[in-house]
């Protein structure tokens, strides 16, 4: 499912990976407690959609 950069909102880096999961329907892989901010700062992607993009590749090649 291709997203357009304008559907998402400004996500701030202390939230939830469990909240963005819930929200957008992905599964990151990584604990429900981990922030936001570290997740992108371990995987090296600059933004929410960017790591959206990553999990829907993931998901699509399995």
């Amino acid at each position: 499912m291709k997203r357009s950069k304008t559907q998402f909102r400004q996500k701030r880096s202390d939230t939830k990976i469990g909240t963005v999961e819930k929200q957008y329907g992905v599964d990151f892989g990584v604990r429900t407690d981990m922030k936001l901010g570290n997740y992108l700062k371990e995987k090296g992607l600059p933004s929410l959609s960017k790591a959206l993009d990553s999990v829907e590749r993931k998901s699509r090649h399995k």
